[in-house]
């Protein structure tokens, strides 16, 4: 065998599989929001299918490995689709679901719109309804207290785990969630409602990156029809395919991402500012600074920020903070802090998530994020 097949061999069988789980919410008994003609669970099951056969088309099975939660109509618990998630070693998880809002609200026929969430605390009250109806599944479950250690969907309470355990795969989480609502907004012509946070069990369950997506609302008349057409759902899960190969490429090295493109960017036009940290940032612990030296200019940081436009130093959003800004993976980055050792920087996280609850550590090394 010549030597340059048998290093390719080498390096082929050294790739590691990349593992996608898609979780289409609901199920069985559980049909989740109803709507006029159809209900979640059904969109759900269509949408993840046709993104699953989205993928294969494109990736071989060496490359992708694609996991379902479910691929049929049966209910699954949220333990349930953690576990299944969690053996498979799931590089990403993608779960689908469908919005919808109280039969009181006036807004009931009309609303519409993407959202994608990721693990994290609820910024408003309407994050917190949206986390409590797709939690409260839970309910459907004879011993659901004692499977989920007492966990109340209802109960604010109970939520405050979701606070304090930010997962060091949020920033990546954030990045998907960021192409899957852009190429919702673009591709499938879904109104933008943004990426939020809010305290989903089965997110804060699984151990990789993770989002939840709602389509759209079922209660609107006009989005419901949509989502229950072959069309919609081709849309859809083209939408989704398409965040996945971007993101796919980014982690594998094998393209430059850029979060925009969903909004028709092309990826050469985003401009890579690098920008000091002088030059937004009053640092008042300059003791912490590292210089690019013999030791490969490693430091930690305090991330406590990511926002797809640059901010201006001045902004109200870091709260007085001095923050240094970073760009990485079609993002701008806020940072706090520059320390020698991880420990320095955790206990600086632990000071920032009063402000930032958000906040996690990352490894740099000459000014670029790097992985432990």
């Amino acid at each position: 065998m010549p030597l340059l097949l048998i290093v390719v061999c080498c390096i082929n069988a050294a790739a590691k599989q990349f593992v996608v789980v898609i979780d289409p919410g609901h199920g069985g008994k559980d049909y989740g929001a109803v709507g006029a003609v159809t209900n979640e669970k059904t969109i759900n099951l269509n949408v993840a299918k046709k993104l699953g056969e989205k993928i294969r088309e494109s990736y071989g099975k060496d490359d992708v490995k694609i996991v379902y939660t479910r691929d049929k109509d049966v209910f699954i618990p949220l333990n349930d689709r953690a576990r299944i998630a969690n053996n498979a070693k799931g590089d990403l998880f993608i779960s689908i679901h469908v919005n919808s809002v109280d039969k009181k609200n006036k807004r009931r026929t009309t609303i519409a719109g993407t959202e994608v969430y990721t693990c994290g605390l609820h910024r408003s009250e309407s994050n917190l309804e949206v986390a409590k109806r797709e939690n409260a599944v839970m309910y459907l479950e004879e011993d659901y207290s004692q499977k989920y250690q007492g966990f109340d969907p209802n109960s604010a309470e109970s939520y405050i785990a979701f606070e304090l355990n930010q997962s060091r795969h949020l920033d990546r989480s954030i990045e998907f969630a960021t192409l899957a609502k852009d190429y919702l907004t673009t591709t499938a012509d879904r109104v933008d409602i943004g990426v939020k946070q809010a305290g989903f069990w089965v997110l804060w369950a699984t151990s990789m990156p993770a989002v939840l997506v709602e389509l759209d609302f079922i209660c609107n008349p006009t989005s419901e029809k949509f989502m229950a057409s072959a069309d919609g759902v081709d849309k859809m899960a083209s939408s989704l395919f398409q965040a996945f190969d971007d993101y796919y490429s980014v982690v594998n090295g094998t393209g430059a991402s850029l979060l925009g493109k969903g909004r028709g960017v092309q990826k050469a036009a985003k401009p890579k500012r690098q920008v000091v940290a002088a030059d937004v940032s009053r640092r008042e612990e300059p003791a912490h600074e590292v210089a690019s030296d013999a030791a490969g200019g490693i430091e930690y940081r305090v991330q406590v920020m990511a926002n797809d436009r640059a901010l201006p130093a001045n902004s109200s959003r870091f709260k007085g903070e001095a923050v240094s800004e970073y760009y990485d993976r079609g993002m701008y980055k806020y940072t706090v802090g520059h320390f020698k050792s991880r420990n320095e920087a955790v206990e600086c996280m632990r000071r920032m998530r009063a402000k930032f609850p958000q906040a996690f550590v990352v490894k740099m090394e000459d000014g670029r994020r790097v992985d432990d």
